[in-house]
């Protein structure tokens, strides 16, 4: 697993499956190192029967190319019988090192199998208030992406 200094830098060039198309435009041919950990923690952790990672750094004041703000669609299984309260603790707990490092926000959608087949849909995110203007850390963070 690549460091968490690494994983914070900005994209150069890849490929990258969608299961949603976005919203923007981001070129398919650049790494997203950050998501793709995200990505890998999450299936790894909670053997996810759907899973979602968005970056929605673009809908805020952050430099073009930024892994800083995310939403996450887990369904797993391992959700039955969690509050969720409990289910949004076990992404967090699975993210911790990206959460104090790289992700300035993440947005977190946890179901269960049963509670997806009878709403698949995903919530859509709130306008960006500029927090992040306000948040120490945020600088620290994108900075690290650029060392």
């Amino acid at each position: 697993m690549l460091s968490s200094a690494l994983r914070c830098l900005r994209p150069i060039s890849s490929t990258l499956v969608l299961s949603r198309p976005l919203a923007h435009q981001m070129d398919p041919n650049v790494p997203r190192p950050v998501e793709t950990t995200i990505r890998t923690k999450l299936s790894q952790a909670l053997n996810p029967e759907h899973l979602e990672v968005i970056n929605e750094s673009h809908m805020h004041a952050v430099p073009p190319g930024s892994e800083s703000h995310f939403k996450v669609l887990v369904v797993s299984p391992q959700f039955e019988g969690l509050s969720l309260l409990q289910r949004h603790r076990l992404v967090n707990e699975t993210l911790k090192e990206e959460l104090s490092t790289c992700i300035h926000a993440l947005s977190i959608q946890a179901r269960t199998p049963q509670q997806w087949s009878s709403d698949p849909s995903l919530a859509k995110s709130p306008a960006c208030m500029g927090g992040s203007r306000h948040d120490h850390t945020m600088a620290e963070k994108l900075k690290a992406g650029t060392d």
